[in-house]
């Protein structure tokens, strides 16, 4: 009797999975042997676009989440259930079905349901992300953005605002190509990866891209997170790699990204994107250091000088003069640019984004930005520009 009612409950459990009623399972009232285990939830998520039941294990101190696929996911939920799991419940948009082990044997309840797949149970209406948050998305459980059950940490809100806003800005100059366009992307200067996850999530699940992503990042410790987080969430095509901006081959890329590369990183990713032949450039620069210094120390006079005398506004300024000929020279290599903000000043200063999309056959009169760079530089004392030293402009 005990094991045809075990069996009754799988199987409803693979008819809901089947005709997509399936809400999540909750395991409960845990009396094994494993120590500090409470519960277990499942919920159904895709990965690589395939589904997957993602498992939330609840200990005392900790959470563990790991994936399996749906038939390995049941046989799992079974084995739980024998183990010391007295209360199993099943919701659906049509029910809830609850296994319940009372004296040493099984019992099953059936009711009205609680949860509506569709609709949240939040008082607050919160903007819909293109990247949402949700269990089965390890990658932003290890990244301590969400909890296990894919709510968002109160401290982590702004982190996970300004990846959706990244994705955002992307989504429109990635909807402009098609994935057999967009075969390999890199990410010079991927830090900790929360920018690299998010757009392999977007160009898979979203855009169901077999886009291979790569992450480069100089810490090795980084490095060796991120890939252990890029395994443990089953993104196949998603790796990071221990390398310079400078040391690594882009010769494949068909887009290129850095964001807030410092100083002269930046023109050092924008010059191997170009090198590359990159679709697709995009920047979000960092540290105007080597124009800055160059202003300071050309001095030049003209309307304009009195700036020098604020040390903010010398900033701004240099910022404005280094990325304008950084956006004229992608120009010059048959780019249509646009510099764009990134994210509002309340989460980061660093907000300029320039976007470079190579235009095949698109011509400029290279001599006419050549002299409008020349012209710059003169007009604020300026030596030399670093990407066009790396070019050999030599303006």
């Amino acid at each position: 009797m005990t094991t045809s009612i075990i069996e009754q409950f799988k199987g409803e459990v693979k008819g809901a999975l089947s005709n997509g009623s399936f809400i999540k399972i909750s395991l409960g009232n845990y009396q094994g042997k494993e120590i500090e285990l409470k519960n277990i939830y499942v919920r159904k998520v895709i990965i690589k676009r395939e589904d997957r039941l993602s498992f939330t294990y609840r200990y005392k101190t900790r959470d563990v989440v790991k994936n399996y696929s749906p038939e390995e996911g049941i046989e799992l939920m079974v084995e739980q259930i024998e183990l010391g799991f007295a209360l199993t419940t099943l919701f659906t948009t049509s029910m809830d079905l609850s296994l319940e082990l009372r004296h040493g044997e099984y019992y099953l309840k059936k009711k009205a349901p609680t949860l509506q797949a569709l609709s949240s149970t939040s008082h607050n209406k919160e903007k819909k992300r293109i990247l949402a948050a949700e269990p089965g998305k390890n990658y932003l459980y290890e990244l301590k953005i969400t909890d296990a059950q894919g709510e968002v940490f109160k401290n982590a809100q702004d982190k996970y605002k300004q990846i959706n806003q990244y994705i955002e800005l992307l989504s429109p100059m990635l909807k402009d190509f098609s994935s057999d366009q967009i075969q390999h992307v890199a990410d010079m200067g991927s830090g900790k990866g929360y920018l690299t996850f998010a757009l392999y999530d977007y160009l898979h699940q979203v855009l169901h891209w077999d886009t291979k992503v790569v992450g480069v990042e100089y810490r090795k410790d980084l490095v060796d997170l991120c890939n252990h987080i890029s395994d443990q969430s089953g993104f196949g095509d998603l790796s990071f790699v221990e390398g310079t901006i400078q040391d690594f081959d882009t010769e494949s890329i068909d887009l290129l990204i850095a964001l807030h590369a410092c100083d002269t990183a930046t023109d050092d990713a924008i010059f191997k994107g170009i090198e590359a032949g990159a679709k697709l450039i995009v920047v979000a620069p960092c540290c105007h250091k080597q124009i800055r210094k160059q202003i300071t120390v050309g001095r030049a006079q003209n309307e304009l000088d009195f700036l020098l005398k604020y040390g903010i506004f010398m900033e701004r300024q240099a910022e404005m003069v280094t990325d304008g000929i950084r956006a004229l020279i992608l120009e010059y290599f048959g780019y249509k640019t646009k510099v764009m903000e990134f994210v509002s000043d309340v989460h980061t200063p660093k907000n300029v984004l320039v976007v470079g999309v190579k235009q095949p056959g698109w011509a400029v009169d290279q001599s006419v930005i050549l002299n409008k760079i020349k012209q710059t530089k003169a007009y604020f004392g300026i030596g030399y520009h670093h990407l066009e030293r790396l070019f050999g402009l030599n303006v």
